[in-house]
């Protein structure tokens, strides 16, 4: 990757995947994901293949973990490459009796601790973090893009925090985008914004991994395009 120019990896620490519990309607007949702590339709999106003897404790999990943030910094520093890890989506404590260790502030901070470089870093799916229980959207952008943690952000909405939610427009969530916005810029962040989890439009192409429609995303990255423009009164070269 160094050696092609590739500047970032993102990655993830699930085993047991990206789940939700089933779709709803919202704005326009749209169908969007959702997810609810007592929904008996809980499901994961894709397959899962975790051998049994894997030990998916949450202890063993963090020092396996940090064994590969310790293991695996050094060498991207040589690279020059930073690696971002994606916070588990939905962020509750386990799923399938595996444990789920990236979903809370406190946990990035432990994670972003463990080796202090560029290179152990955040992809900052504002979608997940905005899912937290009882964390504020906000001050988490905040602390890490002052910090030069956050490598890229999804950005997207959604209706509330765990225990339920689901996906929503990225105009008609719970966070306030303009302000999120405001927030990346006065911390200094400035790199890539992408769209994520859209809703699927009627009559829309279903985008591959069941993540909205093509027409959906279209909205979702002009979307972005205004808001940055009205944020950093920057337009593109």
């Amino acid at each position: 990757m160094g050696r092609a120019g590739i500047p970032i990896l993102g990655y993830h620490w699930m085993p047991a995947s990206v789940w939700r519990s089933g779709q709803l309607k919202i704005r326009g007949g749209s169908d969007a994901t959702s997810w609810d702590n007592d929904s008996d339709e809980q499901a994961p999106i894709g397959p899962i293949n975790i051998p049994e003897h894997y030990d998916t404790s949450k202890e063993n999990m963090w020092e396996c973990l940090e064994y590969w943030i310790k293991a695996i910094t050094p060498v991207a520093e040589a690279a020059g490459i930073r690696l971002g890890i994606h916070p588990d989506d939905p962020p509750v404590p386990e799923l399938m009796g595996v444990a789920r260790l990236l979903g809370s502030f406190d946990a990035y901070k432990r994670l972003t601790s463990i080796v202090d470089s560029p290179s152990n870093a955040i992809e900052f799916c504002q979608g997940t973090f905005s899912e937290m229980p009882g964390e504020d959207i906000y001050e988490m952008i905040k602390y890490f893009a002052e910090r030069k943690k956050v490598l890229y952000v999804h950005f997207r909405n959604v209706s509330a925090r765990v225990p339920k939610f689901n996906e929503e427009f990225i105009n008609t969530g719970y966070v306030d985008m303009k302000l999120a916005m405001e927030t990346y810029n006065a911390a200094g962040y400035d790199g890539a914004f992408m769209d994520d989890h859209c809703p699927l439009l009627v009559n829309d192409a279903d985008f591959p991994g069941n993540w909205g429609g093509f027409r959906s995303r279209i909205f979702a990255q002009g979307y972005i395009q205004a808001m940055l423009e009205a944020v950093t009164g920057k337009r593109p070269e």
